[in-house]
């Protein structure tokens, strides 16, 4: 099973992680990511620029076409700020993983269930549905090669 951890902070969270020592978040951070790494369950995992950059944006489909804007946001508990993919056996040992992260007061992981080929059984003769599995063969062998 592949579960997504989605970070999420508060102004608290974010007001604390400032008075800290940043290399000491990061190394808590690549500790963590290391145990991941050994345990041989994390697929991929990214921390996300600070909303107030450039070169972050938001699609709004309510129109057509879609708008594209520097925001709003909304509120800071709304947004997230990295994630984690993890390949595990259960919704549990996700759990487990989730809550290991060394995150402080105000911070919070979404723990969400990545769906897979089996949950889309029903549709299993549908076109794109056959054409996702290709897709993700490809994308393996060029990883490989590109390794």
């Amino acid at each position: 099973m592949k579960y997504m951890l989605i970070m999420r902070s508060t102004d608290e969270a974010l007001a604390a992680s400032k008075e800290m020592d940043f290399e000491e978040i990061i190394n808590k951070m690549g500790a963590y990511n290391e145990q991941l790494i050994k345990a041989g369950v994390m697929l991929g995992g990214e921390g996300l620029a600070d909303v107030s950059e450039e070169a972050n944006f938001v699609v709004d489909f309510s129109e057509e076409p879609p708008v594209v804007t520097d925001g709003p946001y909304g509120e800071t508990h709304e947004l997230f700020n990295g994630f984690w993919i993890l390949q595990v056996s259960s919704k549990e040992e996700a759990i487990e993983w989730a809550s290991r992260c060394p995150l402080g007061p105000g911070s919070k992981l979404e723990v969400r269930r990545i769906t897979e080929a089996e949950d889309f059984a029903d549709f299993a003769d549908n076109e794109y549905i056959q054409k996702e599995e290709g897709w993700r063969e490809e994308e393996a062998r060029l990883r490989a090669q590109n390794s």
